[in-house]
């Protein structure tokens, strides 16, 4: 069950959410929830770069699209979930800095965790780290629910064996709660620069379509004027081929 804490938090939420206030809202939760987030990143990679980068890279495209994210009753949610598929997008291996080793991990548990495969490490962070059930899981996975059941299985079935190799043992549910509830003492970017980052983002993106679609139209136009003046003129007699007139095949 929902802590009463979340729950008021959750509620001043909903009520910065009002028409009108788009800057509070998006203030609000981005300072509710950015540095959780931030950690769990870190938690799903053992990247801290990349955690900040999954973390600003889900708010900015929350502020992009605010109208809609504030309809939701939990935004936080789509942020949650936008960061984590981020953190955990497979293109991320092609990049030299996420190719380039971390420093080991201090928890053994995370060090089990991050050995897990991507989709395995982030049933088990939102269902016993975060303490989602698997239906949750499974709608902010995008899976069905016994495919959710089934990583999760196979998670903990996994992170036991990592850590009896480690000679490891306790509660593997609540330590790795423990261990996602930590709050992060990373510094965040100010929310004011991830707002106006992400509105710089898209006047850039907007000049660009204008400009090629701009560009794309003239190179029509030129085609055009081009092919009428240097096209073959029509001769509805017929044509001349070396001295030989031909008039409509007769």
């Amino acid at each position: 069950m929902e802590s009463a804490h979340r729950a008021a938090r959750r509620a001043e939420i909903s009520r910065s959410a009002a028409p009108g206030r788009p800057e509070e809202a998006f203030d609000a939760l981005y300072a509710h929830a950015a540095h959780g987030l931030v950690h769990q990143a870190f938690l799903l990679t053992g990247h801290r770069t990349l955690a900040f980068e999954s973390v600003e890279h889900a708010f900015r495209h929350a502020w992009e699209h605010w109208p809609e994210y504030a309809r939701d009753p939990e935004p936080l949610i789509r942020v949650r979930a936008e960061a984590h598929e981020y953190a955990l997008s497979p293109w991320h291996r092609f990049r030299r800095a996420s190719r380039r080793p971390g420093a080991p991990m201090a928890d053994v548990v995370h060090q089990a965790l991050l050995a897990l495969t991507p989709l395995h490490r982030r049933v088990l962070l939102l269902c016993d780290g975060l303490g989602l059930s698997v239906e949750q899981a499974a709608a902010e996975t995008a899976a069905s629910e016994p495919a959710a059941r089934n990583r999760l299985c196979n998670a903990r079935t996994n992170l036991e064996k990592q850590l009896r190799r480690a000679e490891d043992r306790g509660d593997l549910a609540q330590r790795l709660s423990v261990l996602a509830l930590e709050s992060s003492a990373a510094t965040i970017p100010l929310v004011h620069s991830v707002r106006t980052g992400s509105d710089e983002r898209l006047r850039l993106l907007t000049r660009v379509v204008f400009g090629m679609t701009a560009a794309l139209i003239g190179v029509v136009a030129c085609t055009a004027t081009v092919s009428s003046t240097h096209g073959e003129p029509f001769n509805p007699g017929g044509s001349v081929v070396g001295d030989i007139r031909t008039h409509g095949g007769r």
